[in-house]
């Protein structure tokens, strides 16, 4: 097939797909010869992204189903095109850099990003967005290199491999299919300046996934977070600082940390609800989890770990904060900078 014959079916079933006006549409179609720039191309993922998506079908000569490949500008430069994605879905991992492909990536890890190229693929790097990943490298096409973006489907990670002892931390990673580097925190350092220990498996969380959000909801806290204001520790004393000057009624009926049983935040989501744990005993690891929503009086209690109540939270639609009502499937989205 021609390529820009293909390239311009494809065009025809992604506006199809996403049921672009008929305006937008002429613009496109006019466009779609000389490829996208940047803000156009991250509009176009956006719109294939997400839930209740149809299964994708790409025109590219050889590559079939399960994944639309985009046109681009021979202008557009990798880095720019990854800048502008990230900006959107958060950091990206690494699946393929300098002609050689992880070969620990499977179907829940960002194979089909991949497979569509075989051993053409030179570099990519791979986004997880609810039930489709978003992919954007360099791969060889005859005797040419050329950048690709590229939408796949994306497998429901399987949870029911875990054994029945498995930690709810395990169950998290699992059920994100989340396959990051783990980051290095000074747990000692940070536990001295809080003046507590804190629960094993928010550390553990914390050493896994780093700073980011579970399903673009609930954004979890770590230490030495590069985003001001988002610093698990900073964010303590902040708030401790701000009830020691204008009192705890934001709070009521309880106190924040270092008050004795005091509410210590550990994530918040972006309907502005927080998450606590109240600090009460001398077990970290049994501190339960308070959760409020942005509404006065809106307490919940969970007796359970924080990764328990994200588990949970993913997965369960009677959970109070579910997202599981709104997502069949589930990631995590990275927000720590890339080196």
């Amino acid at each position: 097939m021609n390529r820009s014959l293909g390239y311009a079916m494809c065009w025809v079933a992604l506006m199809g797909a996403i049921k672009e006006d008929s305006r937008f549409a002429r613009g496109e179609r006019r466009r779609r010869e000389a490829g996208m720039e940047p803000d156009e191309l991250v509009d176009a993922v956006t719109r294939l992204v997400g839930k209740g998506a149809r299964r994708f079908e790409c025109c590219e000569e050889g590559h079939g189903s399960g994944h639309v490949c985009l046109a681009l500008s021979e202008e557009l430069g990798l880095l720019e095109l990854i800048d502008g994605i990230s900006g959107r879905y958060g950091a990206s991992r690494n699946l393929a850099m300098r002609g050689f492909a992880d070969p620990t990536v499977d179907a829940t890890t960002g194979l089909p990003l991949l497979a569509p190229f075989g051993t053409d693929v030179i570099d990519m790097r791979a986004w997880a967005h609810a039930d489709q990943w978003i992919g954007a490298g360099t791969v060889r096409v005859g005797d040419d290199i050329r950048h690709v973006v590229l939408v796949a489907e994306r497998d429901v990670p399987v949870v029911e491999e875990l054994s029945d002892d498995a930690t709810w931390v395990e169950r998290v990673v699992a059920v994100t299919g989340w396959a990051g580097e783990a980051r290095t925190v000074d747990w000692d350092a940070v536990e001295a300046r809080l003046g507590t220990r804190l629960p094993t498996d928010f550390k553990q969380l914390a050493e896994i996934f780093g700073y980011g959000a579970f399903d673009g909801f609930l954004t979890l806290y770590v230490p030495e977070s590069d985003v001001p204001g988002m610093d698990f520790v900073e964010n303590a004393e902040h708030l401790a600082g701000f009830a020691a000057r204008s009192g705890t009624s934001l709070w009521r009926p309880y106190g924040i940390y270092p008050a004795p049983g005091g509410l210590l935040e550990w994530a918040s989501s972006e309907q502005a609800d927080q998450y606590y744990w109240l600090t009460e005993g001398d077990d970290p690891d049994r501190w339960p989890v308070l959760a409020s929503e942005d509404i006065p009086d809106s307490w919940t209690r969970f007796d359970g770990t924080a990764a328990e109540f994200v588990f949970r939270m993913l997965t369960e639609r009677s959970h109070p904060h579910s997202v599981a009502r709104y997502y069949d499937t589930h990631w995590f989205q990275s927000y720590e900078d890339e080196e």
